[in-house]
């Protein structure tokens, strides 16, 4: 790398990463040592309400090394709360964000770099495989699909490990939106973009805390915060629908004048009942999710709480 005094900034959300934080920190600094000697460093590490020793290890490496930024929350506000508190504490000229998991392969902190200084201004390096079980690789395909139907520029696998340039950040954290969908907002604003491909690791320290329930959400919200689809769909449904029934009618008065009879017996009216009365309630649904969220962004509650801050 050439000479610079460029600052780079390292967000990491951290929750229950209490036997791989200080796995991610080493590997990084060792990076940083061997090929990013040149350029200035800090560590934003965001404690989302862990209940294990994860935060007692981050202020350990707060101690020993100030360049490590810790900002725990009250509880558990999730992982993009935990990304919006990192991105406000971020100072870099570039922030790059990773996981605290190891599953993400930190050499590609190198690429990132490269690639920004070349004139990008978000790297983003997406999944284009995955080691890990078969209901995250099936879920994910089925939830990037229906995403990519509003949000076709995001790759295939989506993407969380990346590095977004200063004028990036400072744009994202103007906005103050909740339930919002960090891929397609920062997408959004038009910056140049530069996408990499690496594959995602086998998990080998802790758990997953990222369960179906919390893929659900996040899901709904990327697919109803960048989308108008299923509202369109639900009118285009309600208007064949509707338009069935028309023609059924018209069928059933011909049969009629015809001296014919109509289909007999209660089965299939209790049929278009029952498919009718199915369709509303998922109308329905679909139109409170939108005023729920509609709804939660009017109370204007804060994204998270912050316990305590070190360095």
């Amino acid at each position: 790398m050439e000479m610079t005094n460029r600052k780079l900034s390292f967000v990491i959300p951290v929750y229950r990463n209490e036997s791989s934080v200080e796995l991610v920190y080493q590997k990084i600094i060792k990076i940083i040592e061997e090929f990013l000697q040149n350029y200035s460093y800090e560590f934003v590490f965001v404690d989302d309400g862990s209940d294990d020793n994860s935060l007692d290890i981050l202020k350990e490496l707060a101690k020993k090394d100030k360049s490590v930024k810790v900002i725990s929350f009250t509880r558990n506000f999730g992982q993009l709360s935990a990304l919006l508190a990192g991105f406000k504490g971020s100072t870099g000229d570039a922030t790059i964000v990773l996981a605290a998991d190891l599953q993400e392969p930190t050499e590609k902190i190198i690429d990132l770099v490269k690639d920004w200084e070349a004139g990008s201004e978000i790297v983003a390096a997406f999944r284009e495989s995955r080691n890990d079980s078969l209901s995250s690789r099936l879920t994910s395909k089925i939830g990037y699909y229906f995403i990519r139907l509003t949000c076709p520029e995001i790759p295939k696998g989506g993407f969380d490990f990346m590095l977004l340039d200063r004028v990036v950040l400072d744009s994202f954290n103007s906005i103050e939106i909740r339930n919002r969908f960090l891929q397609g907002d920062l997408l959004w604003f038009g910056y140049r973009s530069k996408f990499i491909p690496y594959t995602r690791l086998r998990r080998e320290h802790g758990r997953s805390q990222y369960t179906f329930l919390k893929r659900l959400k996040n899901f709904m919200d990327a697919f109803l915060d960048a989308s108008y689809i299923p509202i369109r769909a639900i009118s285009l449904l309600g208007l064949s629908i509707s338009s069935l029934g028309f023609l059924y009618s018209i069928n059933i008065l011909v049969l009629n004048i015809m001296g014919a009879k109509g289909p007999p017996g209660w089965a299939p009216l209790m049929i278009v009942l029952l498919i009718v009365g199915g369709l509303i309630m998922i109308m329905l649904g679909v139109i409170g999710e939108y005023v729920w969220r509609i709804y939660d962004e009017t109370r204007r509650k804060p994204n998270y709480i912050i316990r305590e801050t070190v360095n």
